[in-house]
């Protein structure tokens, strides 16, 4: 493609949908950055090349490429399958419609389902953080101020009392009222302003995994696989070991948990990471980001939970708190990032997407 294309459509390459440019033979003039990534190919490779030795487009889609082409009609498809000439199918969404320029007539511009209903599911769960945030902080200053007089009135009583039998009492009062006033200051603790800085994701995670070996020494096995060459991130070192152990304890704790009640293991744990390249997270898109997953081989997360395993008080557990993925989420959305789950039965994965600048 001559530079002059290549430098007029350059715009494009902003859009976080994948767009192709073809002309009047169907032949691709031009792909964004997004396209490359969506089609696994290389403009340098296959501008110039016919669309249908890239993609098996149905013949829908080439009917409709054909109308755009000769009468000026625009198209939307949804659900249109196209398998990339590796293998993959691709399920998506697409618009045709005609460009204006010299070596382009058609410009398609493609959106995976997938990628739509994750951006969906992240503005849903901001949404819900931030109403889940406020009715917390409001809930705990109620709590906070009676939980403190419940607490001093039974050390009063306490010191009244003669008999040691009813003092065990007061004390059940005294440490019941601690536990709950810590649980206060966990709901709140997401609050507490980031200290950014250059950190190593791998350092947190050799952090993190060191952490697991120790509390589960024989019966959970912690694998690496990660890609070396990441570059550092900026953000603050302690949440993230935060939001890193609290999901893995996760993981090691489904892993340990049977549905019949017994004490599982052994199991797995991997830590897997990967450079993501023009990542889209709420709406803004990045030209790099580091993705993190933290893969399990427990028995998964149970289905009437999944949508809502993010909200605060909710676990699968019984006995837990509930609080460890909700502030896995607040830290990880202070960094301007996005964590989601993928689960069945033996393979549970949480991806947490961090953004690089």
């Amino acid at each position: 493609m001559p530079e002059s294309t290549g430098n007029q459509f350059g715009g494009l390459d902003l859009l976080s949908s994948a767009v192709v440019l073809l002309d009047e033979k169907l032949a691709i003039r031009y792909l964004n950055q997004a396209a490359e990534n969506l089609l696994a190919i290389s403009s340098k490779v296959f501008v110039g090349c016919p669309l249908t030795a890239v993609i098996e487009c149905p013949p829908g889609l080439l009917a409709a490429l054909d109308s755009t082409l000769h009468d000026g009609s625009g198209y939307t498809g949804q659900n249109i399958d196209l398998r990339l000439s590796s293998g993959e199918l691709l399920r998506l969404n697409c618009a045709v419609s005609p460009a204006d320029a010299p070596e382009a007539r058609l410009l398609v511009e493609l959106w995976p389902i997938d990628q739509q209903l994750r951006a969906t599911r992240e503005e849903r769960l901001v949404e819900q953080q931030h109403a889940n945030r406020e009715l917390i902080r409001n809930l705990v200053h109620e709590i906070k101020n009676p939980l403190g007089g419940i607490r001093g009135a039974a050390q009063l009583l306490e010191h009244e009392l003669n008999n040691p039998g009813l003092r065990e009492y007061t004390q059940v009062i005294i440490k019941e009222a601690d536990r709950l006033q810590d649980l206060m200051r966990r709901l709140l603790s997401p609050h507490r302003p980031m200290q950014p800085g250059p950190v190593n994701i791998h350092e947190i995670l050799e952090r993190v995994r060191s952490l697991l070996t120790a509390e589960f020494p024989t019966l959970l096995t912690v694998q690496r696989d990660y890609d070396t060459s990441l570059p550092d991130l900026i953000g603050d070192r302690e949440q993230l070991i935060q939001v890193f152990l609290n999901v893995a304890r996760n993981a090691a704790q489904a892993i340990m948990r049977q549905p019949d009640g017994r004490v599982g293991g052994p199991g797995r744990i991997t830590l897997r990471t990967r450079v993501a390249r023009q990542t889209t997270l709420f709406k803004r898109r990045y030209r790099l980001a580091i993705e993190v997953q933290v893969i399990d081989d427990g028995p998964g997360v149970a289905e009437d939970i999944r949508e809502r395993m993010f909200y605060p008080l909710v676990s699968g557990r019984e006995g837990g708190s509930g609080l460890g993925l909700t502030l896995a989420q607040s830290f990880v959305q202070q960094h301007h990032g996005a964590i989601d789950c993928e689960s069945r039965p033996g393979d549970t994965c949480f991806t947490i997407r961090l953004p690089l600048g």
